[in-house]
């Protein structure tokens, strides 16, 4: 389903708390189809030269943009990005989806959904917003927002290919396509979980954190980010069932081969994985949330044409390959610019 978002009552760009050049702009969603109090996107943006007008303004509007989507337990921090991508050529947007990080509002469970075409209504206003501005569009989807947004392109492409039509190219940064857990075990959970989570989608599932991860990349611990807490635990948000649900029928929809993107996708991932629950130095190296053998089997099917998928492995890369150590990440940036360069038009128009 596709809500038809209300507008804001404002359209003025904020300044954003990540500081000098970062705005944001909220987005009226109205009623939450799971009956919680009523739904917000937020949608960020770096403009270092907002508030000049004239021809910095043409200057901005006439560069493709990129939109940062986030995974679960998430929301937009990703000044060296941004910063990068701006440098680059790019307009860089983020949107911080309902119920996360700037979206989220009092009487909301954070990040509860019970069906992930809920959040369609949020990319699709986020996409008009820019588009209406930029003349491309290329989405940067890590983890759940790497599951979610290839399910919201596929299905624009039958219901509504206008609201996609500026979207050249799709990136998943670590996308989350199959649970990581032993195929006997999902066999044996999936049919409570469908049960369940239909009949009492609010209950708190067992298990899920994601401390070794977090504690990898905050500066309190063995990292060197700074974050919000309250908006992104070290150790995850608590998850409902509702949403297990969601999730997995969304995974099963691409195992299903049901999901065409229709645009080349640029799929980054770590070499290696290390799921484990404590802490290690291999955790600063590794996926530590998700299986990548998983990635790589599912990715090429986000296309009728497996090969207009490209999955790229980033050696020594943390789960979002962007918060990886110094050296992974500069050579990641630098890959995925190397990759979108001769696919972004406006690009080579403006160079």
């Amino acid at each position: 389903m596709d809500q038809k978002p209300q507008p804001s009552a404002a359209h003025s760009w904020k300044p954003d708390f990540l500081g000098e050049g970062f705005e944001h702009h909220t987005i009226e969603l109205g009623n939450d189809p799971d009956n919680e109090t009523d739904v917000v996107a937020t949608v960020i943006r770096y403009n270092p030269d907002a508030g000049k007008g004239g021809s910095a303004d043409i200057a901005f509007a006439s560069r493709p943009a990129l939109l940062w989507v986030h995974g679960m337990t998430d929301y937009f921090f990703h000044t060296e990005f941004a910063e990068f991508f701006h440098n680059a050529g790019f307009a860089v947007y983020a949107v911080d989806l309902r119920k996360c990080g700037r979206s989220y509002r009092p009487g909301q469970r954070w990040h509860y959904i019970s069906d992930l075409a809920y959040y369609f209504p949020d990319l699709s206003a986020a996409t008009a917003l820019i588009t209406k501005q930029h003349p491309e569009l290329i989405p940067v989807a890590h983890s759940t927002g790497g599951l979610i947004v290839p399910l919201w392109m596929s299905a624009m492409r039958q219901t509504n290919p206008t609201a996609i039509q500026k979207i050249s190219a799709l990136v998943l940064n670590s996308p989350w396509l199959d649970m990581m857990y032993p195929p006997l075990f999902m066999k044996l959970i999936t049919p409570i979980v469908k049960v369940v989570g239909k009949l009492r989608p609010t209950t708190l599932i067992p298990g899920g954190g994601l401390g070794s991860y977090g504690k990898s990349i905050h500066k309190d611990f063995y990292g060197e980010w700074e974050f919000d807490q309250d908006m992104k635990p070290v150790e995850g948000h608590r998850k409902t069932i509702g949403w297990l649900r969601a999730i997995l029928a969304g995974q099963d929809a691409i195992h299903r081969d049901q999901v065409d993107v229709g645009v080349d996708i640029l799929t980054l991932h770590s070499s290696s994985s290390w799921l484990k629950s404590e802490y290690s130095e291999a955790t600063n190296s590794s996926d530590a949330v998700l299986d990548i053998e998983q990635i790589q089997q599912w990715a090429p099917h986000l296309n009728a044409s497996p090969a207009t998928v490209f999955v790229k492995a980033i050696p020594g890369a943390r789960h979002d390959i962007f918060l990886s150590q110094k050296p992974v990440r500069d050579h990641a940036l630098h890959v995925m610019n190397e990759w979108l360069a001769p696919r972004i038009s406006s690009l080579k128009n403006l160079l």
